[in-house]
């Protein structure tokens, strides 16, 4: 092993011991991975109910990470889960627009009642480039509830 191997070999090691283990969820999903983590999402809070899947999408974990999160309203426009900021559950969105002025949350509940699941485009603020930006959100009615999850993936 050349010197050169075994600094890349100890500094691969430190990164891990420091950082913890690199996992494809610091990779930005594919809207293939979004939709099934949408529907996945549906899934858990039509079988264990609001207050369990809160707890699970809150925490850092599958159903969070980067700029991945899982966001839950009624029909009404109340979100019930909303990890970038919980203070703001119980709070009606109903009314909010993207950068274009669209009724964003309007439009993901009229595609949730009028299809049960599909895509909606808008433009919204990345905190990360702190950009307005073209983002991509699955859209999922929970079975037999007036509810609809959805998760979002800037383009």
């Amino acid at each position: 092993m050349t010197d050169f191997t075994r600094m890349l070999s100890l500094s691969g090691m430190l990164i891990v011991l420091l950082f913890g283990p690199v996992s494809a969820q610091t990779a930005k999903p594919t809207q293939d991975e979004v939709a099934a983590l949408t529907r996945k999402a549906a899934g858990i809070i039509e079988s264990q109910g609001i207050e369990a899947a809160r707890d699970l999408f809150n925490n850092d974990g599958e159903f969070k990470y980067g700029e991945i999160y899982v966001n839950l309203i009624d029909f009404a426009g109340t979100w019930l889960i909303y990890p970038p900021r919980p203070v703001g559950v119980g709070q009606s969105v109903i009314n909010v627009k993207d950068a274009d002025g669209k009724f964003l949350v309007q439009d993901i509940i009229k595609l949730a009642k009028d299809k049960g699941e599909g895509w909606i485009e808008y433009r919204w603020l990345n905190p990360v480039s702190n950009k307005i930006e073209p983002k991509v959100s699955f859209v999922k009615r929970i079975p037999g509830k007036d509810l609809v999850t959805y998760v979002g993936i800037y383009k």
